[in-house]
């Protein structure tokens, strides 16, 4: 399995990825956006700032890198780095499919990208992430799976992912909304000749929203490899979002918010990757220290009062304008 590279890693930043999600295409959900990527969303100023950040990223030891064929033109982005980097071959590389990128490369779309999960949307974009990244793809990922999603109970589905896997590419799975902990439960039933379907688990988990926890605790003893999304809730535990729990928080420790945030993820048993979404280095360096932040019991306890209802949680996210 491909994430036995990122086993043998030893630098203190080896659990922490990269995501492209921010810079993979103009307009997204996080906040502080219009500040971290100014005025010039050009293809090529965005083509750059990702190479900028994957450099950075690779050079402070991640090795794993994340993107989505819904992430505009990551793929393409990401693609382009490691052809620009021959020599670099032992990053761990993961794409999502079952959203289409519907934006146009504009910030005002009336939808920024379509959901579907049917056989021939699996079809179109395996080939589609096959002719851009050929085999430095070594994770493929059913995006944003929910309980009701067909991807849980389409049998041809499922044995075409399988024949995927046996080929060398793992298969695995997203999830998002209140009901993450259901959709993962079910994934985890998914079998094709009695095997296992999936290999990877790949949750929002934060301080604010902390529900799937158990579930990717059961994910995690089943031996699939968990990856952490959106631990930072998408800007609201950064500067100046953050609520004032994690701001002292990271006063104490002479941090910010950021990294506390992220190491309050990375000290999950469970957690086996943990994203950062950075859009700039500078933010990415911030991030990175995550790995060295030691939280004492009685600051994990004030954090643990940040958690939200998932409902709740949920909802606030859906209301995020893209900008």
């Amino acid at each position: 399995m491909p994430f036995a590279r990122l086993a043998a890693a030893t630098t203190p930043t080896c659990h922490l990825g990269l995501g492209l999600a921010a810079v993979g295409r103009p307009g997204y959900i996080n906040l502080g956006r219009d500040e971290d990527l100014g005025a010039d969303r050009s293809v090529e100023s965005l083509r750059t700032r990702t190479h900028e950040l994957l450099d950075a990223a690779y050079f402070q030891g991640v090795r794993y890198f994340d993107v989505a064929c819904s992430y505009g033109r990551s793929e393409e982005f990401l693609a382009d780095w490691l052809d620009r980097n021959p020599g670099i071959d032992d990053v761990v590389v993961g794409s999502k499919w079952g959203y289409t990128y519907t934006a146009d490369w504009t910030t005002d779309a009336e939808k920024h990208e379509v959901k579907d999960h049917s056989v021939q949307a699996y079809e179109r974009q395996r080939s589609e992430s096959a002719e851009v990244l050929g085999d430095r793809l070594d994770l493929y990922q059913i995006h944003s799976v929910t309980p009701d999603s067909p991807a849980l109970t389409d049998k041809e589905l499922h044995a075409r992912l399988a024949e995927t896997a046996a080929q060398g590419t793992s298969i695995g799975f997203s999830t998002s909304g209140p009901a993450q902990a259901d959709a993962i439960r079910a994934a985890l039933a998914v079998t094709v000749d009695g095997e296992p379907l999936f290999r990877t688990v790949q949750s929002t988990y934060n301080a604010l929203e902390t529900s799937a926890a158990p579930a990717l605790a059961e994910a995690h003893d089943a031996g699939l490899t968990v990856i952490v999304k959106e631990g930072m809730a998408n800007g609201r535990l950064a500067e100046p979002h953050a609520p004032d729990a994690l701001k002292a928080v990271a006063a104490e420790t002479s941090l910010g918010c950021d990294a506390v945030a992220l190491a309050l993820v990375l000290r999950q048993p469970w957690a086996g990757v943990v994203l950062s979404g950075a859009a700039t280095t500078v933010q990415l360096a911030s991030n990175l220290h995550a790995a060295v932040v030691d939280l004492d019991d009685e600051q994990l306890s004030r954090l643990a009062g940040l958690a939200e209802e998932p409902d709740a949680y949920w909802e606030r996210r859906r209301r995020l304008p893209w900008h």
